[in-house]
């Protein structure tokens, strides 16, 4: 428990968290890093060179001095961050290594008074506490301990282009599925994997980490990811690339909290929104997948999709099959190379998409996700919709 004294002095801190955060956190990332290489094994450079994770990080690090008399506030984001980090298998003894670092660069940066040092140093060890004790919960119940190897049984191209490539995987060991073999039964639609690999070049000899959304639970005993061949990207080109069928990869447990609000999968009043970009279509697909094995017949779906063009649309048969099997269902396609326009205000007030009671669930790229949250978030004020789900492809923390 926190002084009223030390959360005072905290809280003062707001407005240099807002002004410096990002500034704090590349240095602290490019110091850990730098002195601890063996971490590399677990962060993702990527997000380094993006500024994705040291974003995520100072909104992090300014959320909880804003709610540093109640952080039970951010329970929420810190469960997002939890399932990520115990997909990455980050332990309890991580987290005096990242303090540590944390303070020293709150001190390179800004040169605060020691008494902020010092207020710092506590609260991030509270903080440090609530995170180990929500990631020893998850870890408690993942599916199975560390990595796993899996024998990958299929590839094949998801679209036209051949930039979103389908894994099918099957586990080497039979503790993974159990007796039960069904895949369906021991993942939440919408659930990602973590893929382990470690590339001949371009990682320095080190691991590098990736999460790939499940596209699948009708196939009993294996694993169906999907993975973008993305601009740059050291994984998903070594996967798509050198990586091949027969060959065997390691995952860690199915992890995240994005999956359908169970309660309403029988309910018509309340209809059921997807809303993706690109690659952002997989985890929608096993979501729709579950609604349609479970969930009233009736029930109004809207699936909205966006693309460069129809061939870069994935799992365009899938989701026409899918949706065949409801009965008040419409597929709204968009390919913002032939002119259709984009996702704005105008398109959800003509395609009537924010409706009353609307249970919508959007993912995709860090930008489509902003402007979408962004405009359904303005859209609250005049449209009563239920609820808003997301899922991003990047640190969920550096959403605005």
């Amino acid at each position: 428990m926190l002084s009223a004294s030390t959360r005072s002095i905290i809280k003062a801190t707001i407005p240099v968290l807002e002004q410096h955060g990002v500034e704090i956190t590349k240095n602290f990332y490019k110091n850990m890093l730098s002195e601890n290489p063996k971490l590399l094994d677990i962060f993702n450079k990527r997000n380094q060179m993006t500024g994705a994770q040291p974003t995520a990080l100072a909104m992090t690090v300014l959320a909880a001095a804003k709610h540093i008399d109640d952080l039970t506030v951010l329970l929420p984001q810190v469960t997002q961050i939890g399932y990520k980090h115990r997909a990455l298998q980050v332990q309890p003894e991580h987290y005096p290594i990242v303090g540590k670092y944390l303070i020293r660069s709150i001190k390179e940066i800004v040169n605060p008074p020691q008494e902020i040092l010092t207020a710092w140093k506590e609260a991030y060890q509270v903080i440090a506490d609530i995170f180990i004790g929500v990631e020893k919960d998850m870890y408690a119940k993942e599916l199975w301990k560390g990595w796993e190897k899996f024998t990958i049984i299929n590839k094949l191209s998801t679209n036209k282009s051949g930039s979103i490539v389908e894994f099918v995987v099957k586990p080497l060991s039979s503790k993974v599925f159990g007796n039960n073999g069904k895949s369906s039964k021991i993942f939440e639609p919408g659930q990602y994997i973590t893929v382990r690999t470690k590339p001949p070049t371009g990682n320095d000899g080190h691991y590098a980490l990736r999460h790939y959304s499940i596209c699948d639970i009708e196939t009993p005993g294996v694993f169906k990811f999907a993975v973008k061949l993305a601009d740059k990207g050291l994984v998903s080109h070594y996967l798509i690339d050198d990586v091949n069928v027969g060959d065997e990869i390691e995952l860690s447990a199915p992890s995240g909290d994005f999956s359908l609000d169970h309660s309403l999968l029988n309910k018509d009043e309340y209809p059921l929104i997807f809303m993706s970009s690109g690659s952002g279509a997989t985890p929608l697909i096993s979501m729709l997948q579950e609604q349609v094995m479970k969930g009233s017949p009736t029930r109004p779906i809207v699936w909205i999709q966006t693309n460069k063009s129809e061939l870069e649309q994935p799992f365009a048969e899938t989701i026409e099959r899918e949706l065949s099997k409801l009965k008040n269902s419409e597929n709204i396609q968009i390919y913002t190379n032939q002119n259709m326009g984009r996702i704005d205000a105008k398109f959800l007030e003509e395609k009537n998409i924010v409706r009353s009671k609307a249970d919508i669930y959007i993912c995709g790229s860090l930008s489509f996700m902003n402007d979408i949250i962004g405009l359904l978030e303005a859209e609250k004020e005049t449209h009563d919709y239920h609820r808003l789900h997301y899922e991003p492809f990047g640190p969920k923390m550096s959403i605005a």
